[in-house]
């Protein structure tokens, strides 16, 4: 991922309003067959549309026009921009398909979300307004305030006292690669040896011999190190240096016993601003997203916690807390409208961000400071990423001429055969191969899952154990 330092200077304010400027469209999403299905994260399908920081969508820019008002804004299609990278990415215009058929499941069936990660630039370009006291004004009106209104309580269970009790637990961290590219994104401690848990798109740039820091919001700022990530399930851990005795590790929740509804604090540095507290709620859950950070590197999915605090490039990483302040995802993806805001191109909140259930990353996190590598569950087939079969279908040829059912694997041993179409898995409908990947990594190796498939047009349901891969190659 390519998380360019923005930088951008503060614009002058315009004399008029700028007229709305419309993001060109990107190509619509081709398919391609999977040459991994569970088994690796693998290459993502193409023409998907940019990503990276959530960031750069291209959008031309234009002189005030003197007029007033503007014309009305022309309608946006559903997607994100994505940063440095042209069409043919993660993360551009999405275009909302058709209805599905539902073959008898109610309509239940849902398109996968292509999501713009959201780590952001360091020091974003922000457009602001400045407030100035005129203290050479005469026959001022202003009545001082009284200070004798009484202390200020904030209870724990208040959105200020969980982030008076979080924020120092919280860090921003700068990833910078061996040729100067970087970025900024947010985590949080893990533990009390000094394991910070993060993005691996945040933490990428540094991996192979660059510089990473993280900096408290009291200022203390340690240099760290990559234990381990995993590109899969875009999950990294890092180690402070030197790090102090007195860390206080977050309070890990449970991601499974969260509703709808339920509130959502999150906290990052959304472009660039360090310790940013916003709120919401929960707006969906196992919500299948598929994003990269489009470097070419593999692609992440993930059955995402939905929430409607503002997220932006650079929360990425940072902890989603539930209403008493435990975790119970890790911010990492936005749906945008691909048109920057602040005066960047930079795409912003819309109000769909998704996090990594913390069930989910505490496993893996906990993986990779022990082994330093990721260890994912599989069934051992390939699958199409293909989102318009109506659900997963086993490939007929796998990754590099390999057999697309992995002899003596979990899929084998349950009798899938090439071209069956899975359904569900458990209670989980499932509709493309991207939704099932994201499903079968939410559970671990040795899990037993009841799938259901299709083959000739008859519905049949089999037990699979799951089986594991280590690594993310």
């Amino acid at each position: 991922m390519s998380t360019e330092n923005e930088g951008t200077a503060v614009p002058p304010a315009p004399s008029a309003p700028p007229v709305p400027v419309d993001a060109p469209a990107a190509p619509a999403p081709q398919a391609q067959a999977g040459p991994y299905g569970q088994d690796a994260p693998g290459q993502h399908p193409q023409g998907q549309g940019a990503s990276g920081d959530a960031g750069h969508p291209g959008v031309s820019s234009s002189a005030p026009d003197p007029s007033w008002p503007p014309p009305p804004p022309p309608a946006s299609p559903y997607g994100g921009g994505g940063s440095g990278a042209g069409p043919g990415g993660w993360g551009s215009s999405y275009q909302q398909p058709a209805p599905k058929s539902g073959r008898g499941r109610g309509g239940l069936v849902a398109a996968v979300l292509v999501a713009a990660l959201c780590a952001g630039g360091l020091g974003g370009g922000l457009g602001y307004v400045l407030a100035k006291n005129n203290d050479e004004s005469t026959g001022s009106t202003t009545v001082s305030a009284s200070a004798s209104g009484g202390d200020v309580k904030r209870d724990p269970g208040t959105t200020a006292g969980v982030a008076a009790k979080a924020l120092p637990s919280t860090v921003t961290i700068e990833a910078e690669s061996t040729s100067g590219e970087g970025g900024t994104g947010t985590g949080f401690v893990f533990d009390k040896q000094g394991h910070i848990v993060t993005n691996n798109h945040v933490v990428a740039d540094a991996v192979d011999g660059g510089k990473l820091t993280a900096t408290f919001p009291d200022g203390k700022k340690y240099d760290a190190e990559v234990i381990g990530n995993a590109q899969g399930y875009d999950v990294a851990v890092i180690k402070l240096k030197d790090a102090p005795s007195d860390l206080k590790p977050l309070t890990l929740g449970d991601s499974d016993k969260v509703a709808v509804g339920d509130a959502t604090i999150a906290i990052g540095a959304p472009f660039g601003l360090s310790d940013t507290v916003t709120t919401g709620i929960i707006s969906a859950k196992n919500r299948p997203v598929a994003s990269s950070d489009g470097s070419g590197s593999q692609a992440s999915y993930m059955s995402a916690l939905q929430t409607d605090a503002s997220i932006n490039p650079g929360n990425s990483g940072g902890p989603l807390l539930d209403a008493q302040g435990n975790v119970i995802g890790i911010n990492s993806a936005i749906q945008s409208t691909g048109n920057g805001g602040f005066g960047t191109g930079q795409s912003g909140s819309i109000g769909l961000g998704f996090a990594i259930p913390i069930n989910q990353a505490k496993y893996v996190a906990q993986e990779l400071i022990k082994n330093g590598k990721p260890v994912y569950a599989k069934i051992g087939a390939s699958v199409s990423l293909d989102d318009g079969s109506d659900g997963a279908q086993i490939t007929d040829q796998g990754a590099g001429g390999a057999a697309p059912v992995e002899p003596g694997g979990p899929a084998a041993k349950a009798g899938l055969k090439p071209g069956d179409v899975i359904t569900k898995l458990d209670d989980r409908v499932i509709d493309s191969g991207p939704t099932l990947i994201g499903e079968i990594w939410t559970h671990q190796p040795g899990d037993k899952v009841t799938i259901t498939y299709e083959r000739g047009g008859k519905q049949h349901t089999v037990e699979v154990t799951l089986g594991s891969r280590v690594g993310d190659n």
